[in-house]
């Protein structure tokens, strides 16, 4: 087994780390800092910038020079070369961006290293992309010989934020597509797990990305992140995060009414029928939670079981949970890791008890977990609680950390409305072994992605995003190059 500990000591140090505008490495212009901190232990990995809005308004001016500059004439293929050359640089980089994650925001090492299909996927995807774009020619009724065609067209600046339960990933969803149809970025990473961001600007600049086409500026939301919205010289805002934040994001972007795509929150529904295979929905369901501490925004939160197998699946899935390994992203065997901070750590808590406050029942779980390895850290116990209604906090509220919470139902109709009776509409699962069940349910859902006997299947070439307040906008598939691109409809009179 890789010696994680020493890789981890070489890679960061509790020394400062620069952001990144128009390919130079910067300070904040106010000269201030943020600290990075292990969520497993509370050590310092690094310093970054506290950027704000004057180091904003330095990225942008960055960013539109490129976009109106040398990056305009930069051919299909010339894009599409520069991100399977990036691409190749993360596949020999891999496990230092994995280790870099799992340091700065606490998922375990085995499952940040398995995502790489995933994320060296989206990179050739976006690769393949942006040599398939073309408009239309459109015969139209206007009199005489008049020609009308279409030609798509980069939207120009985008604007990135993302939060810091998947920074790799999160920022491929956002810098590929962008590269891949001509924009430029200015991205700001969460103030909770910047680092990975730094080190994905450092390859794509040594893969050959030219200056202005990336810019990173870290710094805390409500003055960089801010600043980034309601910029004027920002073209199209693209968030994910919480949907407190993206109301505000929205309502920001009125001044210039730039673009906005908006990934949000969820409580999704985990439907497992009567006719389910118990055997393999189990694990699905109780992990649809559980991957990442809860920390993710398509946690299957909300168990809805028919009332027939209730007991006997909730026991099964409790069992499970228990048994669930606890400890360091870096120790190689940890199945949960840490919560990403204080604040969260005390937010499940005050969960966990207004729970049993309102008539839940701890099946197992439902407190902070402690012991050896442990000190230091923001760890809680896999929970499921029992007994939940639909009018309780914990089956109404994102928690955004490892709860389930178990409801009995009786009918397929029943089920679909208290399901849908949430503001939220990100994601869904569906567990049965009759067709018919499965399609019906799948197509009555209000969910963005509806996961069959199955959950967290995300590929770069199919479109994943919300409705509701879930958000709007789709990433993956051809629909989100339609949110990089404008249309433009070109006349021509030929007499």
């Amino acid at each position: 087994m890789k010696d994680w500990n020493a890789a981890a000591t070489a890679l960061y140090d509790g020394g400062f780390r620069r952001m990144f505008i128009d390919g130079q490495w910067v300070e904040a212009r106010s000269g201030e800092v943020i600290e990075a901190r292990n969520p497993a232990d509370g050590t310092l990995l690094a310093t970054v910038p506290k950027g704000g809005a004057a180091d904003i308004d330095a990225a942008v001016a960055a960013a539109r020079k490129a976009f109106e500059g040398p990056w305009a004439k930069w051919t299909p293929f010339e894009r599409q070369a520069l991100l399977l050359r990036i691409a190749d640089r993360f596949e020999a980089e891999w496990e230092s961006l994995c280790l870099s994650d799992t340091l700065d925001m606490g998922m375990p090492i085995q499952r940040t290293l398995a995502n790489s299909r995933r994320v060296l996927g989206m990179l050739r995807f976006y690769a393949g992309q942006a040599v398939a774009i073309h408009g239309a020619t459109i015969p139209n009724s206007f009199p005489g010989e008049i020609y009308s065609q279409t030609v798509r067209e980069p939207v120009g600046v985008v604007g990135a934020i993302i939060p810091w339960n998947a920074p790799i990933a999160g920022s491929i969803w956002k810098i590929a597509p962008a590269i891949a149809t001509g924009c430029t970025v200015v991205l700001k990473p969460s103030e909770e797990a910047s680092l990975t961001v730094l080190m994905i600007a450092r390859i794509m600049q040594e893969a050959g990305l030219p200056d202005g086409v990336l810019n990173i500026v870290t710094g805390l939301g409500a003055e960089a992140g801010a600043a980034l919205a309601e910029h004027p010289g920002v073209d199209k805002i693209v968030f994910t995060g919480s949907t407190a934040t993206g109301q505000a994001i929205a309502r920001a972007a009125t001044g210039n009414l730039k673009r906005v795509s908006l990934e949000l929150g969820g409580k999704s529904p985990v439907i497992v029928c009567r006719d389910a295979d118990i055997e393999k929905a189990v694990p699905v369901a109780a992990m649809a939670v559980f991957a990442n501490s809860g920390q993710i925004c398509i946690a299957g939160s909300r168990l809805f079981v028919a009332r027939e197998i209730h007991d006997e699946f909730v026991r099964r899935v409790a069992e499970y949970a228990a048994g669930l390994r606890i400890g360091h992203g870096i120790s190689g065997d940890s199945d949960i890791g840490p919560i990403i901070s204080a604040r969260q750590a005390e937010r499940i808590a005050g969960y966990l008890e207004a729970g049993p406050q309102e008539g839940a029942q701890v099946v197992t779980g439902g407190a902070r977990a402690t012991g050896p390895g442990l000190d230091g850290g923001h760890f809680f116990q896999p929970t499921v609680l029992g007994g939940v209604t639909d009018q309780m906090t914990v089956a109404r509220e994102e928690i955004f950390g490892p709860v389930i919470s178990a409801l009995p139902f009786d009918d397929l109709d029943e089920v679909v409305a208290r399901a849908n009776e949430t503001p939220y509409g990100l994601a869904a699962g569906v567990f049965s072994t009759h067709l018919g069940t499965a399609h019906k349910l799948a197509h009555r859902l209000k969910a963005g992605s509806v996961w069959v006997n199955m959950y967290h299947a995300i590929d770069p070439a199919v479109p994943f995003g919300g409705v509701k307040m879930s958000g709007y906008g789709r990433e993956g598939g051809t629909e989100h190059m339609e949110e990089y691109l404008d249309t433009k409809a070109i006349w021509i009179n030929a007499d």
